[in-house]
């Protein structure tokens, strides 16, 4: 990143500590002009609308990338809908106005590409947003990622604010979160390849036919989507931030065996959920302002195992 070209000085990034927002901050480090505020969860909780008021009132950031969010994959999100839809409203909300009444200069609202229809056509364009019902297995966090998008567009359509967002597809890299039942398909499979080739199991079971198709963003691609965004003048009100190329997920199941040197076989469970039959994004929109992914999957496959062992053998592997 250029040290002349971020034209914000204090920027804070809500959810610094999760995978996304760390990204971000290892970015921004590189340009000695900006001044990254941070905030942990025991520090600021973004759920209750006065501590964020409070927050902005007094810290007077220039421009917020919010990457607060509670997260997980299928069974998280069929677990706890209320939690996944109430929690991640009230921060997108409460963060919202306090931005706005501060005078925030810049607000990029992070959501995700499961706002979309599940039968969306494919590749998926931005304007296929509320054109039909959505997946099931994620309805909540989505609905929840729906407001905030809606609530960044009005603000701008009805005060002129520059609030708008940016819909990454499915991330992985480094600081990803491996717990087993909580976190997203390609950290969850590696980190079962890895425990199967430790303990030398003779196969591993994916959930579902294998079938569905998903797209792959390293997480630091994406935080340079990020901060291009935050450079363009007048950017889309949201836009998908993607590699436009997916794979099954049993093509997925074997990149990660291999990368990780599992020789075992690989069975599926049809009797398990697959989601969304395939999510792909259009990324037109934001290829016409000259942004570009860098890292292919099976590069990113190999670093972001490598950031896996060292995590664990430093005892500070995620996994919450």
């Amino acid at each position: 990143m250029s040290t002349n070209a971020f034209p914000y000085k204090r920027v804070f990034v809500a959810g610094h500590n999760g995978m996304v927002g760390a990204a971000v901050c290892r970015l921004l480090a590189s340009s000695p002009n900006v001044e990254t505020l941070t905030r942990s969860r025991n520090e600021l909780d973004l759920t209750d609308e006065y501590a964020a008021a409070a927050f902005f009132r007094e810290e007077k950031p220039d421009a917020v990338i919010f990457a607060a969010a509670k997260v997980g994959g299928i069974v998280a999100n069929n677990s706890y809908p209320v939690e996944f839809l109430s929690d991640n409203a009230k921060m997108a909300i409460a963060s919202i106005q306090a931005a706005y009444e501060s005078k925030v200069k810049r607000f990029l609202f992070l959501g995700s590409t499961c706002i979309y229809p599940r039968m969306a056509p494919q590749p998926i364009q931005e304007d296929s947003l509320l054109t039909s019902a959505l997946e099931l297995t994620n309805e909540a966090y989505a609905l929840a990622k729906i407001v905030g998008l809606k609530l960044c567009q009005y603000y701008r359509q009805q005060y002129g604010a520059m609030f708008h967002s940016a819909m990454p597809t499915n991330l992985y890299g480094p600081g990803d979160n491996y717990h087993p039942d909580h976190s997203h398909v390609l950290p969850a499979l590696l980190r079962r390849f890895h425990e199967a080739k430790t303990s030398d199991l003779p196969s591993v079971t994916i959930w579902g036919t294998g079938t569905p198709r998903r797209e792959f963003l390293h997480v630091d691609d994406l935080a340079k989507a990020i901060v291009h965004l935050m450079r363009i003048d007048n950017p889309p009100d949201w836009v998908n931030v993607g590699t436009s190329i997916d794979v099954s997920i049993l093509e997925l199941a074997q990149m990660v065996a291999k990368t990780v040197g599992y020789e075992g076989r690989i069975l599926t469970d049809p009797t398990k959920p697959d989601g969304t039959p395939r999510k792909l994004t259009d990324t037109t929109l934001l290829k016409g302002t000259g942004w570009r992914p860098t890292i292919e999957l099976e590069d990113g496959l190999k670093t972001t195992y490598g950031d896996f062992l060292a995590r664990q053998s430093a005892g500070v592997l995620r996994a919450v």
